[in-house]
């Protein structure tokens, strides 16, 4: 088993889910069981996916679990242009987390390229 806590990828993903908890703080009490919600949960799985691959045996299910993560980040991509779009985050802030999540993917098919099957 792998200590997810030392891949750098899982520190991204983590540092993006805090960025966009603290987000997603100012959006209207409207959206709290809506987007605030779907935003939240789909940045929290990036880390929380790479963590559960990290507890499984083989390579090829921690890849499984990779490719998870990454289809989460394309959501949380999705959501920020969304939220964007909805004036609920300002453009600069959005450039900035969104560029985030681009290094995050980047990386996260870095390492899924790096896994043997």
């Amino acid at each position: 088993m792998r200590d997810f806590r030392k891949y750098k990828v899982w520190e991204l993903g983590h540092e993006v889910t805090l960025v966009i908890y603290e987000l997603t703080a100012s959006f209207p009490d409207s959206e709290r069981f809506g987007l605030t919600n779907q935003l939240r949960r789909a940045s929290s799985s990036i880390p929380a996916n790479i963590a559960e691959g990290c507890g499984r045996e083989s390579d090829k299910d921690f890849k499984r679990f990779l490719y998870i993560a990454n289809g989460s980040a394309s959501e949380v991509e999705y959501f920020l242009i969304l939220s964007t779009g909805l004036g609920y985050i300002n453009k600069n802030d959005s450039e900035t987390i969104t560029e985030k999540v681009s290094v995050l993917r980047r990386s996260l098919n870095k390492l899924i390229s790096s896994i043997s099957t």
